[in-house]
């Protein structure tokens, strides 16, 4: 693993990869996405290649992959909100742990912006888990402010989940 990851976007043949490292990514850290490794893990085949093939022909999705070696070491899914075309969300952000500490997840994050920004969006937001300290300063550092009280990450559960955005305008 001595050579950088390759930052890119998913492709539609690759659905199967995507399965692989987002459930990996569900069983690695549990306490760091709204969904489960045993949701996800039950979806079907063709359930996975659509949402890789939709992904690739929407417009409005930019699913990243960390490449390394000839497999995914990192995930980031950027997408335009459903209410607000001047917003992007992030989701399933997650890095292998052979690969942490790296400035991989940043590699990541800075292309999810770069898209984000080509587009004109006016405002990023995702959400973070408040015990996850690493996954917190990266995005203070790229300039995420949290905004609200936080919130379960579950129904049930203790972890909290806190909204943090970055305005990309000055209208944000």
């Amino acid at each position: 693993m001595d050579s950088a990851p390759v930052i890119r976007r998913l492709l539609p043949q690759e659905w199967q990869a995507y399965r692989a490292i987002r459930l990996r990514a569900l069983a690695d850290a549990p306490d760091a996405f709204g969904s489960t490794l045993a949701a996800e893990g039950a979806l079907a085949p063709d359930t996975w290649a659509a949402r890789v093939a939709k992904s690739a022909l929407s417009g409005i999705d930019c699913a990243l992959v960390a490449e390394q070696a000839g497999g995914f070491v990192g995930l980031l899914w950027a997408k335009v909100d459903a209410q607000d075309a001047g917003r992007v969300n992030l989701f399933q952000m997650w890095v292998a742990p052979e690969c942490r500490g790296r400035g991989v997840a940043a590699a990541l994050l800075g292309e999810a912006l770069g898209w984000a920004r080509a587009r004109g969006t006016r405002v990023v937001h995702l959400g973070v888990n408040r015990a996850n300290g690493s996954a917190v300063r990266l995005y203070e550092r790229a300039g995420f402010e949290s905004i609200g009280a936080p919130y379960p990450l579950r129904e049930g559960e203790p972890h909290l989940e806190q909204e943090m955005r970055l305005a990309l305008s000055r209208s944000a």
